[in-house]
């Protein structure tokens, strides 16, 4: 029988319920601002340790799930809003879905704060235990999220600092090292809190601590950026962009002008050593090339790489090829991460049968994967290692190559990404991929950004968006490999677990 002596729980009224709800959620959106094409990192610090704060004194778990589930849902929603622009390339046929796939997207990137906050929660004792635990949590979720459902490491909370010296430290401890700077300093101001007459004025030293911790790594960034590059190699790329736009860019009649524009900008004069198309750069397969492949050389008047479809029976695949100076096919890589319900379907042969099939996929019902990462050579250049699209954003795809490349090579179609955010954070995580490895970078895009990135994720020269054009650079040299690319994600991962243990022990005593 119910105590008669403890009070009736009383649920809060819904406006007090939705008011509770909608503070986190704000707090989302400012921490967001931090990301392209914003970058007021300081908001993000600033609303993360508000939310940290706020999440930590909450004594119910469930509670606390809920609230994060709304701070993430701000996050991911403004972070990932380009995800309605594939939907708008053809409106009337798919611009229905768009505020579905947004709310999903939201909802679904707000569970991965939800669950470690709850997690947190559950194993830490105190509400200043829980601030720590809750920051650990959160950057385990970061890294989680480049592995689970075959994995999205896009917006993680590290990514914030990119466009500063401070993304210098993904040199040793890549993107989760950045992600635990944030959520670490975001959380000092409440792990430090001390009493005081003005609750702000008990913030100040742990603020201060945030200030001094990330002016030391800031300092620390701007030292390697002062060390001298190596030499640029004695090669001359030529980056073309087409500016095919994507809802014109499979129409017969424009396919044709846009074919014709990559032939011209190619044979624009001057020197070059390699010319490079995007991805999926042509309409026609492989396997239908061949009469046009030496038109494509003599064109080039060098070494040829370009984005094509190809087929196998009855399989389809995204891939890039290098073409000799006589336009023979020399190199051949399939992409293998392939975008989940773009490019293929989950149990895709039989939801074929019942007209279901890929998004963006333009032949077949779907690509099929590549065999896997793979280093390529291309004229005389140094070896390289190929990225399409999608793939740029996976840090482990560097790693536990047989060889070490020379250079990464990304080609991609950002013009699914709209004309906002998506294309600019796209090219963010392009240049953080040149930190940790690294390596220089090269990126041609179909209608921008492309860009020359050195190997501290310099940009060199870009050709924006919505613009048609050539960029003829020199090949950057590489640095000796990283301490990340020797040791990857494990150090911080370990440190983070170390941190929920500890929280776990305090706990049980």
């Amino acid at each position: 029988m119910p105590d008669a002596s403890q009070p009736p729980h009383v649920r809060p009224p819904l406006r007090a319920r939705l008011t509770g709800l909608a503070i986190p959620f704000a707090l989302g959106l400012v921490a967001a601002l931090g990301l392209d094409p914003f970058g007021l990192w300081g908001a993000t610090v600033l609303a993360l340790a508000v939310l940290l704060w706020r999440l930590a004194r909450i004594p119910d778990p469930r509670a606390a799930f809920g609230q994060a589930l709304a701070a993430g849902m701000g996050w991911f929603g403004l972070s990932l809003s380009w995800i309605i622009e594939p939907f708008l390339v053809e409106p009337e046929v798919y611009g229905w879905m768009a505020p579905f796939a947004l709310i999903l997207m939201a909802l679904g990137g707000g569970l991965f704060w939800a669950v470690p906050v709850w997690i947190a929660h559950r194993i830490g004792s105190g509400w200043r235990l829980r601030v720590l635990g809750i920051a650990a949590a959160l950057v385990l979720s970061d890294w989680l999220r480049g592995w689970i459902f075959t994995g999205l490491p896009w917006a993680l909370t590290g990514h914030v600092w990119i466009d500063t010296p401070v993304a210098q430290l993904a040199a040793g401890l890549g993107a989760s090292g950045l992600s635990a700077l944030t959520l670490i300093a975001a959380a000092l101001p409440a792990l430090l809190w001390r009493p005081a007459d003005n609750r702000a004025a008990g913030f100040a030293p742990g603020a201060i601590l945030t200030v001094l911790l990330i002016g030391a790594v800031w300092a620390g960034g701007l030292a390697r950026l002062a060390r001298p590059l190596p030499e640029d190699r004695p090669f001359t790329l030529r980056l073309v962009q087409p500016n095919a736009e994507q809802a014109l860019k499979w129409d017969p009649d424009w396919a044709r002008v846009f074919y014709q524009r990559l032939i011209d900008l190619s044979a624009t004069p001057g020197p070059r050593d390699l010319v490079i198309w995007p991805e999926t750069a042509v309409n026609f397969l492989l396997e239908d090339a061949t009469p046009v492949l030496p038109d494509l050389a003599r064109a080039a008047d060098a070494p040829l790489i370009l984005g094509i479809q190809r087929s196998e029976g009855s399989r389809y695949y995204n891939s890039l090829v290098t073409l000799d100076r006589a336009g023979a096919v020399t190199g051949l890589y399939d992409k293998f991460h392939l975008v989940p319900f773009g490019e293929y379907i989950p149990w895709g042969d039989q939801l074929a049968e019942v007209g279901i099939s890929a998004f963006a996929a333009q032949q077949g019902n779907g690509y099929s994967p590549g065999p896997g990462p793979m280093v390529m050579a291309a004229g005389e250049l140094p070896p390289f290692q190929p990225l399409i699209c999608y793939e740029a954003i996976f840090p482990q795809h560097l790693r536990g190559l047989p060889e070490r490349p020379g250079w990464l090579l990304q080609i991609t179609n950002d013009s699914w990404f709209g004309q906002f955010s998506g294309p600019y954070q796209h090219l963010a995580q392009a240049r953080l991929r040149a930190v940790q490895s690294g390596l220089p970078l090269i990126r041609v895009a179909n209608t921008g950004v492309s860009a020359v990135i050195d190997a501290r994720g310099g940009l060199r020269q870009t050709l924006g968006l919505g613009e048609m054009g050539v960029i003829d650079a020199p090949l950057p040299g590489d640095l000796p490999e990283t301490i990340w690319m020797r040791w990857g994600d494990g150090p911080v991962v370990a440190l983070m677990l170390a941190l929920l243990a500890i929280s776990a022990v305090r706990r049980r005593r």
